[in-house]
């Protein structure tokens, strides 16, 4: 199978990339990124003269690029995205340029070119927050920030080229990611370098604010169970089914980095900041997929990576 990967040289994307080529000999991988600040070539620099890998820089909205590219392609796996929560909130326009006018040129494209699957990788955050129960794929929508609202009009876009054009959109929203390559701004690896950096780690409001950890190899594979077994039209939460507060898992860093709480700075509360986020799972585990590491052994080797890694991080953080 020939793919076109975009967005493969950020957090998830390059897990994926190296994921799929480890796992089939015959997979074919063309990588098209802009390489903004969170994506960078040298997350897959294993994989750079692997001949089955090639990396294209360029911007998914830039329709002449993509419709050549697509052309060669039997599928396209959406991973470009406009990502951090407070950047949206400073300045929403690139999150609608990405997440929107760039998932309109992906779909124009693959309708254009016939291609076979269009996977639009979302995020939980669409559904916005729960108090009590978890989000099905069959819930209305309530996104309360500019990204998440921004991945909403492109999911909707994206099904509304299903119902449309027939074109064979597939959507998985996961909660929460982590692992290796993760830019530190997200919490779990700003937490784990400025702890590295003996530096404090700001904590939102009262910490009470609930997550559900994925780990982003899980990820991958749940992606590339919808990519093989998925049916066009359909909606998949992936969720890693470990919701903890946020002050619990600052905990659990705090512990494995070898640190006490005298190293957290509680800071205000984020603008319209979700108190819980909780997605049900079912559909995509009738398709075989579950997660397979624990929470305690991915954060462990996350927190190790990290430190094992110091070279990769210490030159772009902030």
């Amino acid at each position: 199978m020939r793919l076109l990967i975009t967005g493969g040289c950020g957090f998830i994307g390059s897990n994926f990339i190296r994921y799929i080529l480890r796992k089939y000999k015959n997979c074919k991988v063309v990588n098209l990124d802009k390489l903004t600040y969170c994506g960078r070539r040298e997350n897959l620099k294993d994989i750079e003269k692997d001949r089955r890998y090639r990396f294209v820089k360029g911007d998914i909205c830039n329709e002449p690029l993509v419709n050549r590219l697509t052309r060669s392609c039997d599928a396209i796996l959406n991973f470009a995205a406009s990502t951090h929560v407070d950047r949206s909130i400073v300045d929403a326009s690139d999150f609608i340029h990405t997440n929107v006018n760039g998932v309109r040129v992906l779909l124009d494209a693959a309708k254009k070119n016939r291609i076979k699957r269009f996977i639009n990788i979302s995020t939980d955050e669409v559904y916005g927050s729960i108090k009590r129960g978890s989000f099905k794929e069959t819930s209305l929508l309530h996104p309360n920030s500019p990204y998440a609202a921004s991945k909403a009009g492109g999911d909707h876009l994206a099904l509304a080229y299903y119902t449309t054009f027939k074109t064979p959109v597939i959507i998985t929203r996961s909660s929460n990611n982590f692992g290796p390559y993760q830019f530190p701004e997200k919490v779990i690896p700003l937490f784990i370098t400025n702890l590295l950096e003996n530096k404090k780690v700001p904590l939102y409001g009262d910490g009470l604010n609930v997550r559900d950890w994925l780990y982003v190899l899980d990820n991958c594979r749940a992606i590339d169970t919808v990519l093989r077994k998925g049916k066009p039209g359909e909606i998949y939460n992936i969720g890693g089914g470990y919701e903890i507060p946020n002050i619990k898992l600052t905990r659990a860093i705090l512990k494995l980095v070898g640190k006490t709480s005298s190293m957290v700075k509680y800071v205000p509360d984020r603008l319209g900041h979700d108190r819980r986020y909780s997605i049900d799972s079912t559909k995509i585990r009738k398709l075989g997929w579950q997660p397979t590491k624990s929470f305690g052994a991915a954060i462990k080797e996350t927190v190790e990576w990290y430190e094992n890694n110091k070279t990769w991080w210490k030159k772009i953080k902030c």
